[in-house]
C-alpha cells in the first residue's frame, strides 16, 4: 500500500528494460524494492493557473454510471474545458426522437463545425451502422455536443467516430499530416457504447473513437462496452484510441468516466479505456473502471503468444511524453501480462508521469511493477505522487 501524502520521485536502477511498447520477457518484480531520490522540489501543479467551470449534465443519468469523479476537485484549464455550443453550426433532428438518426448524425460529421442536437426532452441512442468520419477540411473546430441527452452507438459492429489528418480520403491539409494544429476536435456531454473495431485491420483499435492529427479532447462523456482486437501488441485502446497530437500537446480527458462499474467496462488486446502511441495525456477528474486488456504476450509479443494484455485502464506508449492524472479514480481493471491500471513505456527514456490528489486501487493481474504496484514503466521513468493513494 502506497497513500503518498507528500511528493515522492522513485527508481530502481537495472539492467533489464522493455524493447518497443513493452516487453515480452516477465522480470517478476513487484515494485516491493524502492530507492528514492530527490525530487528536486514539488512539481508544477497540473492545474495551476485560472480555471473555468465544466457543468457535467451526465452526475446523475437515467442509466449507466456517472460521467466523471464526484470527488475529483482539480481546476479545469481553460483550453481543457468544454466549447461553446450556443451557436451551432449544424443541429441533429427537428425536435423528436425519430428525426436523429445515424445518417443524419454522420452527415452534419462530415461537414463539420460546432454540431448539437434536438431530438426531445428525454434520452435518446442513436446506434450506426457505419462511423461518422471528420472532414480535415471542415474545421478548424469541430464540437460534437450530446447535452446530456444522446447516446452514441456501435450497435457491436462498428466503429462510431473517426479522425485521421493523414487520411487522403478525409482531405489532406497541409504538409505535415503527422503535425498539424487542426480539425480540434471535442466530444462533450456524449455517451459511446457499444462501438467495435475488432475487424479493423489498418486502422486499428479505437472501438469508440479513433483520433490522429490535430488536437482532441473528451469533455463530461462516459464509454461504455466497447471493443478492439481480443489480442495484438501494439492494439490499443478498447474505447478511445490517439496519436500525432500538435506538437505533442496533451489530449485532455474531464468529467469522464470509462466503464465506471461492473458490466460496463471497455475490453480489448491492452489499454482496455485508452490507448495511444507517442502522445501525453492529461485526465482530470475522471473515472476509469471495469476495463479489460485480455491479449497474451506483451509487446513485443513473446515467442508463441499472438502479444498484448497490458494497460487496464491506460496504455501509454511512445517516446517523450508526459501522463498526468489528477482528482481520478483508477480501480478494478484487469490486465494479463503488465499494468493492471497503467503502461507506460517511453522508449528513449525520457517521458514521465504525474498523479495527484487520485486513486489507484483494486486493480489486477500482470507482473513487471518496478515503482508502484499496478503501473508498469520502465525503473528509470519519473514517477511523482502527490497526494494519492496506490494500492
Amino acid at each position: 500500500m502506497r497513500k503518498l501524502l507528500g511528493i515522492a520521485v522513485l527508481g530502481i536502477v537495472s539492467g533489464w528494460s522493455l524493447g518497443c511498447g513493452g516487453g515480452g520477457g516477465d522480470p517478476d518484480t513487484d515494485g516491493g524494492t524502492e530507492t528514492r531520490r530527490d525530487a528536486g522540489g514539488p512539481p508544477t501543479p497540473r492545474d495551476a493557473g485560472p480555471g473555468v467551470d465544466a457543468s457535467n449534465p451526465l452526475t446523475n443519468p437515467e442509466d449507466g454510471p456517472p460521467a466523471g469523479n464526484p470527488d475529483g476537485d482539480c481546476t479545469i484549464p481553460a483550453e481543457a474545458g468544454p466549447e461553446d455550443t450556443s451557436s451551432p453550426d449544424r443541429v441533429v433532428g427537428t425536435g423528436t426522437p425519430e428525426s436523429c438518426t445515424a445518417d443524419a448524425f454522420i452527415d452534419a460529421v462530415a461537414q463539420g463545425g460546432i454540431i448539437t442536437f434536438d431530438c426531445g426532452p428525454d434520452p435518446v441512442t442513436i446506434t450506426l451502422d457505419r462511423p461518422a468520419k471528420v472532414f480535415n477540411d471542415t474545421g478548424p473546430e469541430i464540437v460534437i455536443d450530446g447535452g446530456g441527452l444522446v447516446t452514441l452507438s456501435g450497435g457491436n459492429t462498428t466503429r462510431i467516430l473517426y479522425m485521421n489528418t493523414c487520411d487522403m480520403a478525409q482531405v489532406w491539409t497541409t504538409p505535415r499530416c503527422d503535425n498539424q494544429d487542426h480539425p480540434r476536435l471535442t466530444v462533450q456531454n456524449l455517451t459511446f457504447v457499444d462501438g467495435n473495431a475488432a475487424s479493423e485491420e489498418e486502422y486499428y483499435a479505437g472501438g469508440a473513437i479513433w483520433v490522429r492529427g490535430g488536437r482532441f479532447k473528451i469533455v463530461n462523456s462516459r464509454f461504455f462496452n466497447n471493443r478492439i482486437a481480443d489480442v495484438g501488441q501494439d492494439v490499443a485502446g478498447a474505447a478511445v484510441r490517439v496519436t500525432s497530437q500538435y506538437e505533442g500537446l496533451p489530449v485532455y480527458v474531464v468529467n469522464s468516466t470509462f466503464g465506471g462499474d461492473e458490466g460496463f467496462g471497455n475490453v480489448g488486446a491492452n489499454g482496455g479505456g485508452i490507448g495511444s502511441i507517442g502522445v501525453s495525456w492529461t485526465i482530470l477528474n475522471s473515472v476509469l473502471s471495469h476495463n479489460e486488456a485480455i491479449g497474451r504476450g506483451g509487446n513485443p509479443a513473446m515467442p508463441g503468444t499472438p502479444g498484448g494484455g497490458s494497460g487496464g485502464a491506460i496504455y501509454n506508449d511512445g517516446n517523450e511524453m508526459t501522463l498526468s492524472i489528477c482528482g481520478s479514480r483508477i480501480q478494478h481493471n484487469e490486465v494479463v501480462q503488465h499494468g493492471s491500471a497503467i503502461f507506460f513505456v517511453s522508449n528513449n527514456h525520457t517521458g514521465d508521469v504525474r498523479i495527484e490528489r487520485s486513486i489507484i486501487t483494486d486493480n489486477t493481474g500482470g507482473s513487471w511493477y518496478t515503482q508502484y504496484p499496478q503501473i508498469s514503466a520502465h525503473d528509470d521513468t519519473p514517477i511523482v505522487v502527490v497526494d494519492s493513494t496506490v494500492e
